[in-house]
């Protein structure tokens, strides 16, 4: 048995299939047993401070609270050359203790197309497959434009399976699962005793096509930017569907939604790299939730200087979300700020002023501190 330490892909074993993207790096222990055998496990956490105005228990005053974001214990495991598995860990709601949010098998037939089984997230939109972990500025739940999963259990993910793999040497990358739709509108337990005694129980049915024009991005989970090591110039497209997916206490409905979005990263613009990206949504309840139906847009920019300034590099950005409800309800947020990227996304600290617009809600603004560590 041999132990070794190496910068490796965010899952070690499955990176080396090209399961999951090469950016998402992180700092892990590999313990390998024998050809194509082994077994890695590394944590990250993401730890805030932050100050909202009117955001006190009075109403009036500003908020001022420490948060632990998120806290996480990544494994992954390699059978063969063929078997793959991931398990990956994250505090619960009330941060007293753990749940697990994913726990998937990968037969990977090919480097090019895979099974994946188990608990998940489900094709979507770039932003949902980065997550907090790997997106423009560190610390960011795209919540506002990006609503999949929120509302659901397990922070997005969902049970079931899906196929995945590339074409046209690997610019043309696809992911089409069947879902038990853990993650469309529901009020559990109401929508569970609602759908039994309505006797329907559809499947939700989830796919994202993506094509890329320079720099390939192989893998599952995406990366919202690769900090200037890239080229990038992609386009992808997103879509679900689940019949009978959006239940209320009195109603039940069809859920569906689609998306389109757009990243562009140029490196060697001035003294530094540029990226650009863009997205659209259009959410459907059937009527059920028109707080949860309607149109969403989200816009962002960052510039990462290729300088080093004491450990890392500063890269300034801009972004933007909007979800235009069809309960006549809109909300608008803005950030600015600057992130400190000492270690890729293994280590990085990040600071922003924040401005949220609510029909009918005072606006509120916010400066939020973020430090994100991997390891």
């Amino acid at each position: 048995m041999k132990f070794k330490m190496k910068k490796c892909a965010l899952m070690v074993a499955l990176a080396t299939s090209a399961a999951l993207p090469s950016m998402n790096s992180q700092a892990a222990g590999t313990i390998t047993f024998g050809e194509d055998k082994s077994i890695s496990i590394g944590f990250g956490m993401i730890g805030s401070f932050s100050s909202v105005e009117d955001g006190a228990g009075n109403g009036s005053s500003r908020s001022n609270d420490f948060d632990l974001n998120s806290a996480r214990i990544n494994i992954s495991a390699s059978l063969n050359k063929y078997i793959k598995g991931i398990l990956t860990t994250e505090k619960d709601i009330a941060g007293e203790g753990f749940q697990v949010i994913d726990a998937a098998g990968i037969i990977q037939f090919t480097p090019n197309f895979s099974i994946w089984a188990g608990r998940f997230l489900s094709p979507s939109d770039r932003a949902n497959m980065a997550g907090p972990y790997y997106s423009l500025g560190g610390n960011y739940w795209a919540s506002i434009a990006s609503r999949y999963g929120f509302n659901g259990g397990y922070i997005g993910r969902d049970d079931g399976v899906a196929v995945v793999g590339d074409l046209v040497e690997g610019r043309l990358s696809y992911s089409f699962g069947v879902f038990e739709g853990n993650t469309a509108f529901k009020i559990s337990p109401v929508a569970d005793q609602v759908a039994s005694v309505r006797g329907s129980d559809g499947l939700m049915y989830a796919g994202r096509l993506q094509y890329n024009f320079w720099d390939l991005e192989p893998g599952y989970y995406g990366t919202g930017n690769y900090l200037g090591a890239k080229d990038i110039l992609a386009i992808g497209i997103a879509g679900r569907t689940q019949n009978n997916g959006a239940v209320s206490a009195t109603e039940q409905g069809k859920y569906s939604s689609y998306s389109i979005d757009f990243l562009l990263e140029k490196r060697g613009v001035g003294p530094g790299a540029i990226s650009l990206e863009a997205a659209y949504y259009d959410y459907d309840t059937d009527d059920v939730f028109l707080s949860e139906q309607g149109k969403a847009y989200s816009a962002g920019a960052g510039y990462i200087f290729n300088e080093k300034v004491g450990w890392g590099q500063f890269q300034p950005f801009v972004r933007y979300q909007r979800f235009d409800a069809d309960s006549n309800v809109d909300t608008k947020k803005y950030d600015l700020g600057v992130a400190y990227i000492i270690d890729g996304y293994n280590a990085q600290v990040s600071g922003f002023y924040s401005k949220q617009k609510t029909t009918g809600i005072s606006d509120a603004d916010s400066i939020v501190f973020a430090l994100q560590l991997q390891f």
